[in-house]
Formats: structure tokens, sequence, C-alpha cells
């Protein structure tokens, strides 16, 4: 099996303490039906900067990323089914997958 790493972007954030809960208690029960799946839950990300070779910016371009997960799969089909029941796609944010490959 592979693993895959869920990108997180956007998203909007809960309007009340109450929502965030309701949202963390949907994230941990998508993390307890993942089961073995989930490598790493991964975590939410603060601002990010982008680096290039003309400087930097504090913007995070125009999708900053703002978390992760990785999990295991045996395809990126597979991988895109576990992201399709993710909660994080409720609250108006995409998950973008991609297969960590060995150096």
């Amino acid at each position: 099996m592979a693993e895959y790493i869920f990108a997180y972007h956007g998203g909007d954030q809960p309007g009340s303490p109450e929502e965030g809960a309701k949202l963390m208690a949907k994230w941990n029960a998508w993390l307890d039906d993942l089961g073995e799946a989930s490598v790493n839950p991964g975590s939410p990300l603060g601002m990010s900067k982008t680096v290039s070779a003309s400087g930097v910016t504090d913007d995070g371009g125009p999708n900053p990323l703002n978390g992760y997960s990785i999990v295991k799969a045996s395809s990126i089909e597979d991988a895109i089914e576990l992201a399709k029941s993710c909660p994080f796609l409720e609250i108006n944010g995409s998950i973008e997958v991609a297969e960590i490959r060995s150096m």
C-alpha cells in the first residue's frame, strides 16, 4: 500500500464554538472510520510564506495550504474515495490528493 498526502485548502471557519465542536466530532469520527488507513492525522497550519527565486511573499499564494493528513491506500482512486468522506469538504474546503513517493 502506498501513502498519500491530503493537502487541505480553503474552508470556512466555524461560526461558533458549538459549530467548531460539531466539526471536531465529525473529524474524529472520520479518523476512526479510516482505521489503519490513517498514517498521520496531520495538523492545521498557520500562515505560510511562499519562497521563490524572486523573493518571499507572505500570502501563501492563490490557494494556501492550511493543513494535511497522510493515509495508506492501494491506489490514488482509493485515496480519493477516502478524501470524499472527509468533513473538511462540508466547510467549503478542497483536498488535494498526491502519492508520497520514495526517493
